[in-house]
């Protein structure tokens, strides 16, 4: 089995990864850079196959949805076979609806939890992981005598923690390559733990109680853990959580229905005026359909703010003005703290500050501390650790066993 990483031996994001086995291929993840732009054919990896046809090119398993993972994938030729979890499949379906940065893949096949699947000489068994990403997964991947495990992105401090936990009583058995995530490696110490989604509900609490009117969080629409989060706060505290129509059809793509739906008790689905527009211009009513007893209009926000709490984002800014709503209110950021440097974030941190908001961070991360990666590396045990998916890939021998640090583009054997 031979390896090639086309990039993120150095970085943390665009991950893709060429296995090959015999004349056949396989790639794991396509994703789109960091710093690159949406619409960047350009950086789309130098794979045969992706631009033309290529028989030894057997297909594309994407761990999760999150762009760094599979925003390269629209610029491959839409013949190749897509193998993703049925639920990121159906989020990225729905976003794609309403932005350049969902995907809707042509031939796409769905994978399980533990069900091993054959790609020509390829085994791949599927670990559902604890993630920021719904349905994200590690992949394990078998030809020609050796195993190699992907991580993927993972955590262990989510509401999906079990799985972690799950991972360290029964690793995937005689890894002789491990390609392991390290996002958080240079940015929190060896030792520090990462806040817990339950510790980040008790802050909301007592935040919704401080607060006399609505409660913006600015999170993602696609984190699943946190909107669960948000709406267990608003229970405890008697508030409505208000969502977008964006954010509906990402909970509705889940099919999970444990999760917080437009339709439930306590939710109201509020339609941005930009969303109003781009239904009406495309005639797509239908997705309006199964929250329409649930829908709350801008002249009804002014009324409910003191008792509800809003998912919010910037371009939401002059409808919340309109309605004339913040009295008393919060803005919450519950992001990276990273995109508060972005330039867009200039225009939003003037709205606050015009309107006299004050602003908490109430936020933990996507991705696994050191220690549990080091918890994670000792429980796969495997004969060498490639470090993937990190600025600080020069740490690796200081934290972990076994390191062989490898170049983008470098072809190696398994």
């Amino acid at each position: 089995m031979r390896v090639r990483i086309h990039r993120g031996t150095r970085e943390i994001g665009g991950t893709c990864v060429e296995i090959e086995q015999g004349k056949k291929r396989i790639v794991l993840d396509v994703g789109l850079p960091l710093d690159g732009e949406e619409n960047a054919e350009a950086l789309l990896p130098d794979v045969n196959g992706f631009r033309t046809p290529d028989d030894g090119l057997l297909g594309i398993v994407i761990s999760h949805s999150h762009q760094d993972h599979y925003g390269l994938a629209k610029f491959i030729r839409p013949e190749v076979p897509v193998y993703v979890g049925a639920a990121a499949e159906r989020i990225l379906r729905a976003a794609a609806q309403f932005t350049p940065s969902g995907a809707e893949f042509r031939n796409f096949h769905h994978f399980r939890d533990g069900e091993t699947f054959e790609l020509g000489p390829f085994r791949l068994t599927p670990y559902l992981v604890d993630h920021s990403a719904y349905d994200a997964y590690g992949i394990l991947v078998e030809a020609g005598g050796k195993r190699l495990f992907y991580s993927g992105d993972f955590r262990g401090h989510g509401r999906k923690s079990t799985l972690f936990d799950r991972m360290l009583r029964r690793p995937p058995a005689q890894v002789d390559v491990l390609l392991m995530e390290g996002s958080s490696i240079g940015r929190i110490p060896d030792g520090e733990s990462f806040p817990t989604e339950a510790e980040l509900e008790s802050e909301f609490v007592g935040l919704m109680h401080e607060t006399p009117g609505m409660v913006l969080t600015y999170a993602s629409g696609q984190n699943i853990d946190r909107l669960v989060t948000l709406f267990r706060a608003c229970k405890k505290t008697g508030r409505t959580l208000i969502i977008d129509l964006y954010t509906a059809e990402i909970l509705r793509a889940t099919g999970n229905d444990r999760i917080p739906q437009g339709w439930w008790d306590g939710v109201r689905v509020f339609l941005p005026f930009r969303q109003r527009l781009w239904v009406k211009r495309n005639k797509l009513f239908e997705l309006i359909s199964p929250y329409r007893e649930n829908r709350i209009f801008p002249e009804a926000l002014k009324a409910i703010a003191p008792e509800a709490a809003m998912l919010f984002r910037p371009s939401m800014t002059d409808d919340l003005t309109r309605a004339e709503c913040l009295g008393g209110a919060r803005v919450v950021w519950s992001m990276w703290e990273g995109y508060l440097e972005d330039d867009a974030a200039g225009q939003f941190l003037a709205w606050m500050k015009e309107n006299g908001l004050p602003m908490s961070r109430i936020h933990t991360s996507g991705h696994a501390s050191v220690s549990d990666l080091r918890r994670f590396a000792k429980a796969v045990a495997p004969k060498r650790m490639i470090p993937i998916h990190s600025f600080a890939t020069d740490q690796y021998p200081e934290l972990f066993e076994n390191v062989d640090t490898k170049e983008d583009g470098e072809w190696w054997e398994a």
